[in-house]
């Protein structure tokens, strides 16, 4: 619950992102004392974090985690308990655009949050990767945490070398200073939720596509996902960094966090319910794209079930239900960002 971490320091880095945004949401409103490291958001586009203004109840820092003065900076001042580093360059097409920044973001600099964190003596950082961090060969079945690491698309292979890199400082460097400090990494399934504009991610389009009155436009909609609401995820983020403070040598490591079982469906299928929830046509064009992208792609959390007590806690239907809702009354119904952010909060706590 985010009560979880009333009155004690954490920094969030990434949160002016769409995951971020809902974190440090979730944080301030169990009572934390919030500060965010994050580049600002993106020009020309709408984000959560302004219309939902996270940015108020917290300290909010500007900056590039590629920049490692800034990060220890950052983290020396906040002198936070723990770190939840979201902070990356999360989109698949443009990790093809600009892969050295790709790289540079997602590998030093969570190079520079780990080290920064160490040697600030942060007690537990929870570093956030992504399902895409593992070598999908096509076999068709559910990864779990001890697959190999890799990936074809700049983007996935970064995700991989980030948790090389976390894995080294877990069992290299911070044993030599008598492991201080707690390190887990979380892999999710790819997020769906209210607030989420970015270009390139399927609900998103789907939305911009239906209140312009153009076809979806999807590339590969055969491909299964993990989907998973933003909520469940966060969620999980929290509550692993709970243990990390707790119980940290039980909840270093690597976790996979993803949806319920029916959560791994098809791009077509999602796109298609997920219209008729928002309320619109779902006019569907298939545009093929030359990028590399898997078939099938799902995890498996018997870990996380068995030994944090985690699970999700809404199926397909409830999120795509919620997520859906989310849109409608900010973009039909004209209801505030921030009031459809704290409610859709109080939701998901009541009923887990």
């Amino acid at each position: 619950m985010s009560s979880d971490f009333r009155d004690r320091r954490v920094l969030v880095t990434g949160h002016t992102g769409f995951k971020g945004a809902w974190l440090s949401a979730w944080l301030k409103r169990g009572g934390a004392a919030v500060t965010g490291l994050a580049l600002a958001p993106e020009a020309g586009r709408p984000s959560l974090f302004d219309a939902a203004r996270i940015g108020e109840g917290m300290r909010s820092i500007i900056g590039d985690i590629r920049d490692a003065a800034l990060v220890e900076r950052a983290i020396g001042e906040a002198r936070p308990e723990i770190v939840f580093h979201l902070a990356a360059q999360a989109l698949v097409r443009r990790s093809y655009a600009d892969p050295v920044g790709t790289f540079a973001t997602n590998v030093m600099g969570t190079a520079h949050v780990l080290e920064a964190a160490r040697r600030a003596g942060v007690r537990a950082v929870v570093c956030v990767t992504s399902d895409k961090c593992y070598q999908n060969t096509g076999a068709g079945r559910a990864f779990r945490e001890d697959d190999r690491l890799g990936g074809r698309d700049p983007y996935s292979a970064s995700k991989a070398a980030a948790e090389i890199a976390a894995a080294c400082w877990r069992e290299a460097l911070l044993p030599l200073d008598g492991d201080p400090m707690a390190l887990a990494t979380a892999r999710g399934g790819n997020v769906v939720g209210g607030g989420d504009w970015a270009e390139d991610r399927l609900v998103p389009d789907i939305v911009r596509a239906i209140e312009a009155g153009a076809p979806i436009v999807l590339r590969k909609p055969g491909a299964i996902r993990p989907w998973q609401h933003v909520l469940d995820l966060v969620g999980a983020y929290a509550l692993l960094g709970r243990r990390l403070l707790d119980t940290p040598a039980e909840a270093a490591g690597a976790w996979n966090f993803g949806p319920a079982p029916g959560g791994a469906v098809n791009v077509g299928e999602l796109a298609r319910r997920f219209a008729s929830a928002y309320g619109g046509e779902a006019r569907i064009e298939v545009v093929p794209s030359p990028l590399a992208e898997a078939d099938y792609l799902a995890l498996d959390t018997a870990k996380a079930e068995a030994r944090l007590g985690w699970r999700p806690r809404l199926d397909l239907a409830a999120t795509i239900a919620l997520s859906a809702a989310w849109y409608r009354g900010f973009h039909r119904e004209g209801r505030p960002a921030a009031a459809l952010v704290e409610a859709q909060l109080a939701e998901f706590e009541a009923a887990a």
